[in-house]
């Protein structure tokens, strides 16, 4: 299978604006149906082997269940703890329709969930409630599947990256909001948001963090790429060099995301490792910059241990 296949958003934006929206239902349900963690941590989704999933949620009492995206057999499968299972196809739906499907799944369940706010969030169709977007209806299985794929094969090499890093950290996980799949670190020192700050972003970045990730790309930047940030941005970030030539600095919303296309690094000899230089030095740059103790939180080979990492392999 082909590492980083082509994804260009040309081929398939209006599939990928409906599959946002019926993401965004999903997540509002996860968002009132799990409890919060810090940063957010329990609102995005996970990869699996056929898709993505929200986890279970509920409580103990009240049969927990699961929502899982299958992006092989291209289904909703909404799961109780008793077993119980409800699917319906993903393909032939409009977000009006696959949200009501979405309800009248919980319902055979009996899950009850009250989901705050019945449109999408921070999209140009905001104001539009999901049950009443009939417009939003196409989905291409093939680049659903390929979707999947890239998804996949970004959270492996994320996951990679992560091994060196010992401090606190998120999960590898894959975000309803702006659709981006994400891994930060976090060097443990409080900051201090503006008074106008709304409350995502105040919890998102209550602390000193650099975060790296993969999005599909969107009106503002419509090709797809590998980024990095820092938060906040410490002064002099932008002089900072990267691994790749290719790679670059990018002035956005008044800071700065470290930018590799996804086109460039597929065109290198050896993708993931490209990647992965690209993360290392946008990573020293932020932390550099912030003045991180770098070498306490390095975990070389996934290892902290200094007898384990000392030791031959066996």
């Amino acid at each position: 299978m082909e590492l980083f296949p082509p994804i260009p958003l040309a081929e398939w934006r209006d599939c990928k604006e409906t599959l946002h929206r019926f993401a965004q239902v999903v997540g509002k349900i996860r968002l009132t149906a799990s409890v919060r963690r810090n940063h957010w941590w329990n609102v995005p989704f996970h990869l699996t082997g056929r898709g993505i999933t929200t986890r279970p949620m509920g409580t103990a009492e009240g049969n927990p269940f699961t929502i899982d995206f299958d992006f092989v057999r291209h289904q909703l499968v909404v799961a109780s703890l008793d077993g119980a299972e409800v699917s319906f196809p993903l393909y032939g739906q409009s977000v009006a329709s696959f949200y009501r499907a979405t309800l009248d799944a919980l319902a055979v369940l009996g899950a009850r969930v009250d989901i705050p706010a019945l449109s999408p969030f921070d999209l140009p169709d905001s104001a539009r409630p999901f049950a009443e977007d009939t417009e939003h209806a196409a989905y291409d299985p093939v680049q659903v599947n390929r979707y999947w794929r890239v998804l996949s094969q970004v959270a492996l090499v994320l996951e990679e990256f992560a091994a060196g890093f010992s401090g606190k950290a998120s999960p590898v996980h894959h975000f309803w909001h702006t659709f981006d799949i994400a891994y930060s670190r976090f060097s443990g020192r409080h900051t201090v948001q503006p008074a106008e700050a709304d409350s995502v972003t105040r919890e998102a970045y209550s602390r000193e963090v650099v975060s790296f990730g993969f999005w599909f790309g969107d009106d503002a930047f419509p090709d797809p790429a590998f980024y990095s940030y820092t938060s906040p941005e410490p002064p002099g970030l932008a002089e900072e060099p990267l691994a790749q030539g290719s790679a670059r600095w990018v002035a956005r919303n008044g800071s700065h995301l470290a930018v590799l296309r996804y086109d460039d690094a597929r065109a290198e000899a050896d993708p993931r490792a490209t990647v992965l230089a690209f993360y290392d030095s946008a990573y020293r740059a932020g932390a550099g910059r912030a003045n991180w103790d770098m070498a306490g939180l390095a975990c070389p080979g996934g290892i902290t241990d200094q007898h384990l990492a000392a030791a031959p392999p066996a």
